[in-house]
């Protein structure tokens, strides 16, 4: 097989990969990802391509999300109604592991601040 794949290969293992995850019934979403390599590339030196993908529907249009940031990021959050905790809020989780894990079956995802994203596996053990 050649480095380089047909389109409408593709198109046919897609195909098939879709009906066969119809055969088992899941509980859950399942995802696909589709990752591309490009020959003499380099995504670090050379930032050619640039650009966003809009699904046609949303994957899951109630998804919570709660941001752990600083205090520029926290009052920004607010603004748009976005649940938020900061640095002091997740010290004081540290101490009760049954609020970490509360706090992780709230939300399905969570964003971070750079400034703490480092500091968070510390924070919450």
């Amino acid at each position: 097989m050649s480095s380089k794949l047909n389109g409408d290969l593709l198109r046919e293992y897609i195909t098939d990969m879709l009906e066969k995850s119809k055969e088992k019934d899941r509980k859950f979403t399942e995802t696909i990802e589709l990752q591309i390599g490009l020959k003499n590339y380099d995504p670090q030196k050379d930032k050619r391509f640039s650009g966003t993908v809009k699904l046609p529907f949303l994957p899951r249009p109630r998804m919570k999300f709660c941001l752990l940031g600083d205090a520029q990021h926290i009052d920004e959050a607010k603004k748009i109604g976005l649940d938020c905790m900061d640095v002091d809020a997740l010290k004081k989780m540290k101490k009760d592991k049954k609020l970490v894990k509360k706090l992780a079956k709230k939300y399905h995802g969570f964003l971070a601040s750079e400034s703490i994203i480092k500091q968070i596996p510390r924070l919450l053990g």
